[in-house]
């Protein structure tokens, strides 16, 4: 080795060669980052406005997390279409409440509802010993027993509606400016090529 060349771990003249195994496999905190890099950028490429991307991605995400459960995809296309914004931008702002965020979502949702409502006690006191799926069956299939367990919920529920009006509000306005502000940046960027 000669003066100043350091140490080699790999000899110059092998070529390092990556295995079809390993360029497939992608950590999967890594690859959902590229994926929403990538739908981040398919945003900002539309052929519309700025005012109008971001207008679009703002009514998905109120509809993302507005209370209105299992609805969320649906009634942002079916607003989008009213409004006559682009509905693939408005799925991609609603895309917010997925499986993997739907529970830190709808318990802050649920933690701001409380506050702001003055609940103390949101869940009631449930017997865990004694619940099966037989038993939570029988009790929803009598009518009286139903109305029961929603009269026992409505703290949790008011919490989670006040809670969701109140995010999705203010996560609405937050993303257009957001998205407004990139939109304008990527488009001038985009021009000055």
């Amino acid at each position: 080795m000669r003066r100043g060349e350091g140490f080699l771990l790999v000899p110059r003249n092998r070529v390092r060669h990556e295995s079809p195994i390993a360029s497939t496999c992608h950590l999967p905190l890594f690859s959902n980052m590229s994926y929403f890099r990538d739908k981040l950028r398919g945003i900002f490429q539309v052929k519309d406005t700025p005012h109008r991307i971001a207008m679009a991605f703002a009514l998905g995400v109120f509809m993302g997390i507005s209370p209105l459960v299992g609805l969320h995809f649906i009634g942002a296309f079916f607003l989008a279409w009213i409004f006559r914004l682009n509905k693939l931008v408005t799925l991609i702002g609603a895309s917010i409440n997925n499986p993997w965020t739907i529970v830190p979502i709808s318990s802050l949702c649920i933690w701001v509802g409380a506050k702001l409502t003055g609940i103390k006690k949101v869940l009631p006191e449930v017997d865990w010993g004694s619940l099966t799926l037989t038993g939570i069956v029988s009790k929803l299939i009598d009518m009286d027993n139903f109305i029961l367990i929603l009269k026992k919920m409505t703290p949790l529920l008011t919490a989670f509606v006040v809670g969701s009006l109140v995010i999705c509000i203010i996560s609405a306005i937050a993303s257009y400016f957001i998205i407004h502000s990139l939109a304008t940046r990527y488009r001038n960027i985009k021009n000055a090529e």
